[in-house]
């Protein structure tokens, strides 16, 4: 700390909220209250940036049908909502680990135990983009709130350098960064208890990335209708959407005979209904949808 840090004060996340100028004297009530209202924002920030977000989510998903992937990645709360996203990819969409990574600055440590530190080195991604091949095929996220953070733009310009798709990702409108080729301003401002990101810019990141994931996967056939259909069932909670599911496209048969069309397609859902549908076997079903790009609906309408 021996020199002065660059000075912040212009950035909209850092400004004063007029509305809890008084936060300290507020009662308990009136601060959840006000916390609450104040989430409105983030949604309208997410709602006005909606076309920029599906056109990324559009370049993302192109990225994964040839074989692609789809990183995250940020320091602090945003890098845990990165990985927070990614995570939940698997068993949500039943897609391989690798589809879809977050990267923290601090790696995997620094999830539970804070190390803000390392979100001022430019340079701090360099060996986890080294060690995953980063390439033309990738679609790549640098998440900042306050859009200044050095370990994200370093990362941005990094994953440029490596001719992947780059998107920023921010809460504070500002110049756009040169190596970004889709730039996402989740304008939410100032903050109930000043500077802290955590709060509604948090929520609006995380919108943002659950519609970013969800449109991809949308496009990847892993739906159908608003049906997790491609879910993987590893535990009762997920065996039991599977069944009900199932028996969404085959209302006659019972749970018993939906849970063994589940265990002769091996957990896979998708496959299981096509196998009901079409009268065939299991590797006949991996057939009819790698046919079909893995689509569901154009697998199940086709002859």
């Amino acid at each position: 700390m021996n020199a002065l840090p660059p000075d912040r004060s212009h950035i909209a996340t850092e400004a004063r909220h007029a509305q809890s100028a008084s936060l300290d004297l507020m009662s308990t009530l009136a601060v959840v209250e006000l916390l609450a209202r104040d989430q409105h924002d983030a949604v309208c920030a997410v709602e006005a940036c909606a076309q920029d977000i599906a056109a990324f989510a559009d370049a993302a998903a192109s990225k994964l049908a040839s074989g692609g992937r789809l990183l995250y990645a940020g320091a602090g709360t945003s890098g845990r909502l990165g990985v927070l996203d990614a995570s939940e990819c698997p068993p949500t969409f039943r897609c391989d680990p690798s589809q879809v990574v977050g990267i923290m600055a601090g790696g995997d440590t620094a999830l539970r135990k804070s190390s803000e530190g390392r979100e001022d080195e430019w340079d701090g991604i360099a060996d986890e983009f080294a060690r995953l091949g980063v390439c033309a095929n990738d679609a790549f996220v640098g998440i900042a709130a306050g859009g200044t953070t050095p370990y994200v733009l370093g990362a941005l310009r990094l994953a440029k350098q490596r001719g992947a798709t780059t998107a920023f990702l921010t809460c504070a409108p500002h110049a756009r960064p040169e190596y970004c080729d889709h730039w996402l301003v989740l304008a939410t401002g100032a903050e109930v208890l000043t500077g802290s990101t955590r709060l509604k810019a948090g929520t609006a990141t995380k919108i943002a990335l659950n519609a970013i994931s969800t449109a991809v996967f949308v496009q990847r056939g892993k739906v159908y209708g608003n049906l997790m259909v491609d879910l993987a069932a590893t535990n009762d909670k997920l065996v039991d959407r599977a069944l009900r599911i199932y028996r969404e496209f085959f209302p006659s048969d019972s749970a018993a005979t939906a849970m063994q069309a589940l265990r002769d397609a091996e957990g896979s859902l998708k496959l299981a209904i096509v196998m009901r549908t079409h009268a065939c076997s299991r590797a006949a079903a991996c057939e009819r949808l790698a046919a079909h790009r893995e689509n569901l609906r154009a697998c199940l309408h086709s002859s």
